[in-house]
């Protein structure tokens, strides 16, 4: 306005990105202007979310696009290299095309506009952790990065990789029950605690969040829906069972949340846009939204496993250590060669080596006839 200094002049919307870190006040109340998580939208106001907003709305986080470059770039490079060392059996396409879906999902979950409002509703900001934790993990686990780099890599880069994956310390990472102990820890103390206060105070730790949530969940699902060499050879119930273990821990997460009578989080009324919806209403929805996707998402994982398991063509069915020890106790039974003066007439079933498999099904029944048989005539004695 004409007698005014400049400095009192507006600030128009485009040069609001220099207050990122700055406090206004309105009405006398301070207010504090959020940036998001990545630091690519400033303060920049946002309007109304929309699904046009959540997909057309980008920010740029250089971290986050380096670590996806580097890693895509990686994985297509062993592809290549798997591809002309060995071109009678190149890389699958389809491991190839779950692991770069699995980093889309990483630049969805903290570059779009999923990204861009998880500062500002609660409910985005649980889409944004059921994307880092629960769907780009296991795609990145079935893409096999570690496999590939086995069969691309030669030494001394193939040796110390084998040695690494045998070591200590990931037997011990990679140790299910630690992954189930680590995956209900990140869920609970994230989200029920004062932790979340936080995330929503503190861009560091908001962004140290989204790596907590991606090596929680690599490190659950990886011995679960994964085939790496690790030392750990789960069963195929043990892993539905291990999966189904979680769905109650989301369940109750999502719960609690949308039963809270007041808003346990106060920093998520901060500097709240007027067309979001209230702060207690905001975590009810992101209850809703841990609860329903949560469950809905690990049932999709255990029905996964399933079908794997229905074409698992392994001698011990995938069902593991226990299935492989009870095979091999039935065939030395029904193998065993007839003790002496056990009779003219009894069928007798070929001793079989220790390697040797009895997965025909006439063979196998030949076998168990021929059993029952001797078991019989000893009886008779």
């Amino acid at each position: 306005m004409p007698g005014h200094p400049a400095s009192a002049q507006p600030q128009r919307r485009g040069t609001a990105a220099k207050y990122s870190n700055a406090t206004v006040s309105y009405r006398h109340k301070p207010v504090r202007l959020r940036a998001s998580s990545l630091g690519g939208m400033g303060s920049q106001a946002l309007p109304p979310v929309s699904v046009a907003e959540l997909v057309g709305r980008w920010q740029f986080a250089p971290v986050v696009t380096g670590f996806v470059v580097l890693a895509a770039g990686l994985y297509l490079w062993g592809v290549l290299r798997v591809r002309r060392r060995h071109p009678a059996r190149p890389w699958p396409l389809w491991r190839t095309a779950l692991f770069l879906g699995g980093l889309a999902v990483v630049v969805i979950a903290t570059q779009s506009g999923v990204g861009s409002y998880d500062d500002v509703l609660f409910w985005d900001h649980m889409v944004q952790h059921l994307l880092l934790l629960m769907v780009a993990p296991p795609l990145l686990v079935v893409g096999q990065p570690a496999t590939l780099l086995l069969h691309a890599s030669r030494n001394p880069v193939h040796t110390w990789a084998k040695k690494l994956l045998r070591s200590r310390v990931v037997t011990w990472l990679t140790w299910p029950p630690f992954g189930v102990a680590l995956y209900v820890g990140v869920i609970v103390g994230t989200h029920l605690t004062s932790f979340m206060n936080l995330v929503l105070a503190n861009e560091t730790v908001h962004n140290a969040e989204h790596v907590l949530f991606l090596v929680a969940g690599y490190l659950y699902f990886l011995p679960l829906v994964g085939r790496e060499p690790i030392r750990w050879r789960v069963s195929y119930p043990s892993r539905i069972f291990l999966l189904f273990l979680a769905m109650p821990v989301d369940a109750f997460t999502g719960l609690v949340l949308g039963s809270e009578g007041s808003n346990p989080f106060p920093n998520l009324a901060d500097g709240r846009p007027s067309w979001a919806p209230s702060p207690v209403s905001d975590v009810h929805i992101g209850g809703a939204v841990m609860w329903v996707g949560g469950a809905g998402l690990m049932f999709a994982l255990m029905m996964t496993v399933f079908f794997a398991w229905s074409r698992e063509t392994r001698a011990d069915g995938g069902l593991g250590w226990l299935e492989t020890a009870r095979r091999a106790n039935f065939a030395a039974r029904v193998t065993a060669p007839q003790e002496a003066g056990g009779g003219a007439g009894v069928p007798q079933a070929a001793p079989a080596s220790g390697t040797q498999s009895m997965d025909d099904d006439d063979e196998h029944l030949a076998a168990y006839n021929a059993y029952l048989a001797r078991l019989n005539q000893q009886h008779d004695r």
